[in-house]
């Protein structure tokens, strides 16, 4: 029987992952080059997978200036983000979770200030019983380390508890520590593999949480 729902962040409560590629990709061609899916994949839900700064760089065939495409690339994304809502059955979720007397938690690659600046602007940063995020541990996902930090802080086992992820990064966290994984791609994350998951679904409006959980529970 589920006691817990560990959420993702990025992609998953707020779609930040878009507008994160959609900077970059606009920087790109404002240096003469194009930023692919493929290339941009390996680094979402996750941190260091891939240097756009170097691979940029590498692409112009000329040294750039780091400080100054990052405080564009900053301040792009902020744009893009500021008025983003909080994705479709997130709130029926978390509202129906705490009826029901589920724990919650966020496992996120992020840094714990983005994550809970937007919880905070979202109205949703009391919602959570657990945060953990890139500072609480050695490795992020794909490696199991968020979903276990969050598990033994909610003291619960991974057989009782359901990750939400967008990305396979995140899908494969989750699944190595243990836990059932519902995929809940974002129209960037679509386009990815997520066959490692237990289930897929197009929103979290597609299947209320009572539903996802007779599915789940013995």
């Amino acid at each position: 029987m589920s006691r817990a729902l560990v959420f993702d962040f990025d992609g998953l409560i707020l779609d930040t992952e878009g507008p994160e590629f959609k900077a970059w990709q606009e920087i790109y061609v404002a240096h003469g080059c194009h930023l692919a899916l493929q290339t941009w994949a390996a680094c979402i839900g996750t941190r260091d997978a891939f240097d756009p700064y170097a691979d940029l760089a590498a692409r112009a065939g000329r040294a750039l200036d780091t400080a100054a495409i990052r405080a564009a690339h900053e301040a792009r994304v902020a744009e893009l983000i500021a008025f983003e809502p909080v994705r479709p059955g997130v709130r029926d979720y978390l509202d129906a979770a705490q009826r029901l007397g589920l724990g919650l938690a966020v496992a996120s690659s992020s840094s714990r200030r983005w994550v809970v600046g937007h919880l905070e602007r979202l109205g949703l940063a009391d919602r959570f019983d657990v945060l953990r995020c890139v500072e609480d541990v050695p490795r992020v996902k794909p490696h199991p380390d968020l979903y276990v930090a969050a598990l033994n802080a909610l003291g619960v086992s991974p057989v009782a508890a359901i990750a939400l992820e967008d990305s396979p990064n995140g899908v494969l966290a989750a699944k190595r520590a243990g836990l059932f994984c519902v995929a809940v791609p974002n129209p960037l994350t679509a386009k990815l593999d997520l066959s490692a998951a237990d289930i897929r679904l197009a929103s979290l409006d597609e299947l209320p949480l009572p539903a996802l959980l007779r599915r789940t529970g013995p």
